[in-house]
């Protein structure tokens, strides 16, 4: 059975940077959520996703607030694996690497989805198969625990397409060739 997490990021104390938290809410709610997949509210500890990566998992679907200059409550699947990470030779990688896991160290509370999936590949507990959902925000000032009504609207839509995600990751499963 494939085994996926679903990590909602982001600090439900300003505004809209909370979308990720309350998706993972409302899928905590929901029956149609299947066995094989874990949630995980990140909120702004990026180590804590990391140490929870470490149970090994198939396929990650982080939740978060995104800035892609859209209309609020816009929402995106993104693919987080970048071309100039895979493009990096061995020797840049591991420099790199070194330097995301060290700046994730002196800032255990820093979730930017990039750096955390950095941090995890060094350590060997990324996922193959990583995506992100992502609402663009409206509003992620200090001290707003509600969300843009427009983002509001979204959380519904990203539940929805996470469970598609689920069903097009479980049909996509791979097996070792004989």
């Amino acid at each position: 059975m494939m085994k996926i997490l679903i990590a909602g990021v982001g600090n439900v104390l300003r505004g809209d940077d909370g979308f990720g938290i309350r998706v993972i809410e409302a899928l905590s709610k929901d029956a149609r959520v299947a066995q094989g997949v874990d949630l995980y509210e990140a909120g702004i500890a990026g180590i804590g996703l990391v140490q929870e990566l470490m149970n090994g998992y198939d396929a990650l679907i982080l939740v978060d607030a995104v800035d892609r200059g859209a209309a609020p409550g816009t929402v995106f699947i993104l693919d987080p694996i970048t071309p100039e990470a895979d493009r990096l030779n061995a020797v840049e990688l591991h420099q790199s690497m070194a330097m995301a896991m060290a700046m994730a160290m002196a800032d255990a509370h820093f979730t930017e989805p990039s750096k955390v999936l950095l941090l995890a590949r060094a350590l060997n507990v990324c996922p193959r198969q990583v995506f992100i959902i992502g609402c663009q925000p409206a509003c992620v000032e200090d001290l707003v625990e509600r969300l843009d009504p427009a983002v509001e609207r979204a959380v519904p839509l990203a539940l929805e397409r996470i469970l598609a995600l689920i069903e097009t990751l479980k049909l996509d499963i791979r097996f070792p060739q004989t």
